[in-house]
């Protein structure tokens, strides 16, 4: 195999990709305002969000363990690729219809039918988004050189911002077409539903194409590409079986990294949560009380938009950020991109106009752009091995703590500062943190 490879390629890896940032887009934009719809409390709303990164935590290392012994006749990460995008498409035929339940009724631990279907569907959901989005990063990992592993994630950044664009815009255009926008009181609107609909089927479609269109690497193959001994490929396997291990010989670009992705996934994980509800109040005038009026389900449609608005930011800092990386490394890229988004966020505060906050998720978008990029460049760079997925399967550890550890401290930080809006702010502060922490990294 040629060590560098053509665009398109490249561009076959990574094209599932697409449809697998439709579901996640999806969900992200839309989880607060089903579980809202549903009768979730706003300083409650944000342990909803526990279960994804939690899933996640949870299945990604395994991903990771278990496809790194996976060499078989249809490939080495393709098999979990091809599975986790069959189950999240069951799921997404059934999660919008959450509402169908009864809504008053089968309380428990403050929460009723309704509620508990969405809850285990939301677990299920992402827990097969996160076992089809893996391979992508491993097959990077495994297929592309170091000098095409910058334009390999930018691609993949690419992608991912467009499948995310067509996932948040859904739900308005639906609503455009005629597709009713309103339910009785606990029943998830007609255009969510379509919108899930359609997102799984664009799904599969994209998952099929890069499953036929790419061949893995055979073993023999794979050590070839990587230059991996007898003796290295040996060591790699006794490593492998330890857990332990395998974090204490992680080279320092893990950890650093994994700082950096702290502060920018907690930052994320509150403009997931709250976007619905801030910018309810700020631009159309909802009061905080029901969710079934028009202003609430109004304001998520046009979460959709501005988050739309943050996907085409970030296609274009996407398609900007090799330029920036040559002339001023990964490190200062990946800071300036940070300070950016932190600034986006804290701008929200000031805005009661639903236009003009679409330079305010613009800016976001150059953090999303970096964060898709930027830390799996450096941390595939410093890998060497047979353990190239175990060690992404952990590092999307780093992506999933910080939005577990954000939701759990969600309600009280929102009572301290008082509203959904205010959070936003909050979300900025992190990437400004995060920004400073790009310090410690050495590549």
């Amino acid at each position: 195999m040629e060590r560098n490879q053509s665009f398109l390629k490249l561009f076959n890896i990574s094209f599932g990709f697409f449809g697998v940032q439709i579901a996640y887009a999806l969900q992200s934009a839309n989880i607060s305002r089903i579980f809202a719809t549903l009768g979730a409390d706003p300083h409650t709303l944000s342990f909803f969000w526990i279960l994804p990164p939690l899933m996640g935590m949870l299945v990604q290392p395994l991903v990771g363990k278990y496809s790194d012994k996976t060499w078989c006749s249809i490939g080495r990460r393709k098999p979990y690729l091809l599975v986790g995008a069959i189950i999240a498409v069951a799921v997404m035929a059934l999660l919008p219809n959450a509402g169908n339940f009864t809504f008053t009724q089968g309380l428990f631990l403050g929460l009723n039918a309704a509620m508990w279907f969405g809850l285990f569907s939301l677990m299920f959901l992402d827990t097969s988004i996160n076992i089809a989005m893996q391979p992508f990063k491993m097959m990077v990992g495994d297929m592309v050189s170091n000098e095409q592993k910058g334009l390999a994630y930018s691609i993949q950044s690419f992608l991912c911002n467009a499948g995310s664009l067509v996932g948040y815009l859904f739900p308005i255009f639906f609503t455009w077409i005629g597709i009713a926008n309103t339910a009785p009181e606990g029943v998830i609107p007609d255009s969510v539903k379509w919108s899930f609909y359609i997102g799984a089927a664009i799904l599969i479609l994209c998952v099929i194409y890069t499953f036929i269109t790419v061949k893995e690497l055979n073993p023999q193959e794979y050590k070839e590409f990587h230059g991996i001994t007898d003796k290295e490929e040996s060591t790699g396997k006794k490593e492998e079986a330890s857990f332990f291990s395998l974090l204490k010989n992680a080279p320092s670009t893990f950890w650093t990294v994994g700082l950096v992705q702290f502060f920018c996934w907690a930052a994320f994980m509150y403009m997931w949560t709250y976007s619905n509800g801030a910018i309810a109040s700020s631009c159309f005038g909802w009061a905080g009380i029901e969710t079934k009026d028009a202003a609430f389900q109004d304001a998520g449609n046009w979460v959709g938009v501005v988050f739309a608005v943050q996907a085409v930011g970030s296609l274009i800092w996407a398609a900007l950020l090799p330029a920036i990386e040559n002339k001023l490394g990964n490190k200062w890229a990946y800071a300036i991109s940070l300070i950016i988004g932190g600034l986006g966020f804290i701008s929200t505060l000031f805005i009661a106009n639903k236009y003009i906050l679409f330079i305010s998720y613009a800016l976001i978008g150059c953090t999303w752009a970096a964060m898709l990029a930027i830390p799996f460049t450096i941390l595939t760079n410093s890998l060497k091995g047979d353990n190239m997925g175990y060690y992404l399967g952990l590092f999307n550890c780093t992506i999933c703590l910080p939005q577990i550890v954000a939701a759990l401290c969600g309600g009280l930080i929102l009572c301290v500062v008082g509203t959904q809006l205010a959070m936003l702010a909050v979300a900025g502060v992190l990437l400004l943190l995060g920004a400073v922490s790009v310090i410690l990294i050495k590549e």
